[in-house]
This record gives C-alpha cells, sequence and structure tokens, in this order.
C-alpha cells in the first residue's frame, strides 16, 4: 500500500493511493496515518479494505508528510562510502546519529524556506524507514520486521550551522521545512530489498545525486538494530538513514540552494517530492 496524508498543513486527513493513482479518503477507517495504524494488525486491517468503495479525493489536494505525529526523528549520518569519501570522512565504526526537530517535518512537495543567515544551505535524498511498533534490542535479523514503511526524505542541512557552529549537527539540520517526508509510505511488503533501490536529486533540472541504497555503510536493518541498543523507538518514529555522494559541499566549487531553485528528488518505488526554494 501507499498511504499518505493530504489536505492543509495542520488540518491534513489519511489516505491510500488506489490502482489507478486516485486518492481514496481514510479517515472513515482510522484517525490518521500514526499509532495503531502502523502496527502489523492496522496495516493489515487496511490491506483488507476494498479500496473501490472509499471515497475519492477530488482535485488536487496537498500533500503531507506521510506519517503523523512523528516522535523521534533520527538521522544516521556518514552512511554511504562514496559520500564519505567526497566529504574527506573516513567510514565510521559504528552508526553516526544525530536527531533533527520535529518542526522541520514538511510535505513533500511544500517550499523549503533558507533560514536566516544561511550561506551554505544543501540538499540530502534519503531513504526513511518509519517504525511500526515498539522496538527495544531487536536483533538485525528481526529489525525489518519492526518497519511500517519506507519513504522518500530531503535531510536539508544548512553546512555552517552543523559544522561551524559548535556543537552537535542538530543546529544545521532542524531549520523549518528542512525535513520533507513523502509522498508516500510505502509498505515493507511492496519492498523487496531496501538496500536496493536507486535514488536522485536535482536542481533546476541538473542532477546532482545518482546513487542506490546498495552502497550503505550500515543497511536499514543494522541501523535499527543499533538505535534499538540505545533507545526504544515508538510506532511512527522516523529514521533518515544517509545520503549518496552529490551534495554541493561536495561538488567543486560548492555549490548551495538559493531563492528560486527548484528540487526534484526520487527513490525507486517511493515516489517523487518537488520543492520550490525560497528565503525564510
Amino acid at each position: 500500500m501507499k498511504l499518505l496524508r493530504y489536505g492543509p498543513a495542520g488540518a491534513e486527513r489519511p489516505g491510500v493511493l488506489d490502482d489507478d493513482g486516485n486518492i481514496r479518503d481514510l479517515s472513515g477507517v482510522v484517525a490518521d496515518i500514526s499509532g495503531a495504524a502502523l502496527s502489523d494488525e492496522g496495516l493489515s486491517q487496511l490491506r483488507g479494505l476494498d479500496l473501490g468503495k472509499l471515497p475519492v479525493v477530488a482535485g488536487d489536494p496537498r500533500i503531507g508528510a506521510c506519517v503523523a505525529n512523528v516522535g523521534k526523528f533520527v538521522c544516521i549520518g556518514l552512511n554511504y562510502a562514496d559520500h564519505a569519501a567526497e566529504s574527506g570522512l573516513d567510514l565510521p565504526a559504528e552508526p553516526v546519529v544525530f536527531f533533527k526537530a520535529t518542526s522541520a517535518i514538511t510535505g513533500p512537495n511544500d517550499t523549503v524556506e533558507i533560514p536566516r543567515g544561511s550561506v551554505k544551505t544543501d540538499w540530502e535524498v534519503e531513504l526513511g524507514v518509519v517504525i511500526g511498533k515498539h522496538t527495544k534490542y531487536v536483533s538485525e535479523a528481526e529489525a525489518l520486521d519492526h518497519v511500517a514503511g519506507y519513504c522518500v526524505i530531503n535531510d536539508l542541512s544548512e553546512r555552517d550551522f552543523q559544522l561551524h557552529r559548535s556543537g552537535q549537527w542538530v543546529k544545521g539540520k532542524s531549520a523549518d521545512t528542512f525535513g520533507p517526508i513523502g509522498p508516500w509510505l510505502v509498505t515493507r511488503d511492496e519492498i523487496d530489498d531496501p538496500q536496493n533501490l536507486p535514488m536522485y536529486l536535482e536542481v533546476n533540472g541538473h542532477r546532482y545525486q545518482n546513487g542506490s541504497t546498495n552502497t550503505m555503510h550500515f543497511s536499514a536493518a543494522t541501523v535499527i538494530s543499533h538505535l534499538s541498543q540505545f533507545m526504544s523507538l515508538q510506532p511512527g518514529d522516523v529514521i533518515s538513514t544517509g545520503t549518496p555522494p552529490g551534495v554541493g559541499m561536495g561538488q567543486n566549487p560548492q555549490t548551495y540552494l538559493k531563492p528560486g531553485d527548484k528540487m526534484e528528488l526520487g527513490i525507486e518505488g517511493l515516489g517523487v517530492q518537488r520543492q520550490h526554494v525560497v528565503q525564510g
């Protein structure tokens, strides 16, 4: 299934994409794409629905972030061998973990704002993992059984804030609109192998990132298992698993986003995001 949330920001309704590409309203079935709806039982109930009997959503509504009530927005840094190389950094012995503020979360096609004082706002296409059930001390072998589904994330980053403003990376990762998620939450049964998904990102029609999850240093299963040794993961928690090479910081000369730029990014089977950049 491809689950989604549609409608004005702050008033999104749950939906599902049918085989013809129509959005079907799920608000008569679940309150939102969160919590118990993400469990194996909740997803099984949704799979059993006759989508043809659900109301079709008319027009072209705004698409919101594909999961609601995110408790934790956990990110993994330097998790692609080729991206670490372009950054001039060694691959880490353990996953590099940081957080984005949940207030950064926005819809996949919403406007991206360059924060005040920014001089190095950058892009990062990433595979997002949405947790479906309580996860604590899980093994790698069982980790993917705890996943509700996968999605596209743009882990936008202000490099000067991230690297030169002291402390952890969170300062450069958490500006409003720096966490577009979606368009769809694609349930795990539709993704045969999360470690073999081509991905790309373009700015103004130029393809900067053209990679695959098969170059991840730590797999999604490894990341989930690792995180669960240090914190419990809850339904609706989002993990952004790192980016392939081609970020603006890695260009020669370095290239960063500016007002008026347009981004397009996608992952095979998970959909496409399109964002217009403005000054915040």
